[in-house]
């Protein structure tokens, strides 16, 4: 568990309801390298690093986690799915070291908990939702999953999807949008449908099929531009399939990008799209959303519950057919950019608040 910029609003809208400290287990997160130092800067509540102890790939177990409860003495202890830390700390309470309440974030969409990755974290699970005193999932249709498969009352569960604060993401609008006009130069985008995707360059994503499938429909909407904003393992994969469809002048790849001038992308954008075979929830549809983008997402991620009729549509991206449908329907809806303007661009997100502190009060109640 690290400290990546999705967060910081959940840490701080609950240390408007309690006294929070949290503990990082690692010093970034393992698959991108943000700036930690601004991120820190942004943290209203209490927050410490252990990072000693034993790591294999993404599971680690870190020395003084005993030691730092004691110090600080909760009333409640979050951790983190159904990891070491989680089973540890079920661990220390069944011998009588804590008695403090212990829950775990579960960061699974619902085609995950249906369809587990592994036999070790089916036996986990199976070990320790019935031990933990509540759970908190990212989705009502997770909740449901929970209640009807392990008969866990709705008090157990707490709901809260990783959401943003708008005024936090748009507070530096004029700097966005001199940042953004910036691009529409720089990239000739002024004019055209701006579909742009955020995220890691990772099989997962299913950039290389989404490509291979929608070659046809940039080719024939001439003003329609995909833009690919990030970096990782599958990027020469994406290029073959660019240079393969003749598409080197219908899709860009600007580079990685965060801060105001990843959310400056955001602000030019027409449209946003996450074409994910796997996504346990997907924070950047959430961010497109503030950003006042309409949303082509993928039903395999659990931002799809985010998703209405008046804000995007949602696919399959394994059925071609319905992929291309959809998306032609959702690029008809799109505008054509021009100058960037965010107050023509208001937030498509439902105002959450008062749901969030509604649900992290069922905390007092087990």
């Amino acid at each position: 568990m690290a400290l990546a910029p999705y967060m910081i609003d959940q840490y701080n809208d609950l240390n408007k309801l309690y006294e929070v400290k949290v503990v990082f287990l690692n010093g970034n997160v393992t698959y991108d390298k943000f700036d930690q130092q601004k991120l820190q800067e942004q943290l209203n509540c209490q927050y410490s690093y252990l990072l000693k102890g034993p790591a294999y790939k993404d599971r680690v177990f870190r020395f003084g986690v005993y030691r730092t409860i004691r110090s600080f003495n909760p009333d409640f202890i979050i951790s983190y799915e159904y990891s070491f830390t989680t089973q540890y700390l079920l661990l220390l309470k069944k011998v009588g070291l804590i008695k403090q309440k212990i829950g775990s974030t579960i960061d699974d969409s619902l085609e995950i908990c249906n369809n587990v990755q592994s036999k070790a974290r089916l036996y986990a699970r199976k070990f320790a939702v019935g031990k933990l005193d509540f759970l908190v999932v990212l989705s009502e249709e997770v909740s449901k999953f929970y209640q009807n498969t392990f008969q866990l009352s709705e008090d157990r569960i707490i709901i809260s999807p990783i959401l943003q604060n708008p005024e936090r993401l748009r507070v530096n609008s004029k700097k966005l949008e001199s940042i953004a006009n910036g691009y529409l130069q720089e990239y000739n985008l002024k004019g055209k449908k701006i579909l742009l995707y955020v995220g890691r360059f990772v099989e997962a994503k299913g950039l290389v099929g989404f490509i291979n499938t929608i070659h046809k429909i940039l080719i024939e909407q001439v003003n329609t531009v995909l833009v690919l904003v990030g970096a990782g393992e599958e990027k020469e994969n994406i290029e073959f399939a660019i240079e393969s469809n003749q598409l080197e002048s219908k899709i860009l790849m600007p580079g990685r990008f965060e801060g105001d001038e990843l959310y400056a992308w955001y602000a030019c954008a027409s449209g946003f799209v996450l074409p994910s075979v796997y996504e346990p929830y997907g924070a950047v549809v959430n961010e497109a959303l503030i950003f006042g983008n309409k949303v082509f997402c993928s039903k395999y991620a659990g931002a799809a519950s985010l998703i209405s009729t008046n804000n995007g549509i949602i696919f399959n991206p394994l059925n071609e057919d319905e992929l291309v449908e959809k998306l032609n329907a959702f690029l008809d809806s799109l505008r054509i950019v021009d100058d960037i303007d965010l107050n023509g661009k208001t937030s498509l997100m439902m105002d959450t608040y008062n749901n969030f502190f509604n649900e992290w009060k069922k905390i007092e109640i087990n």
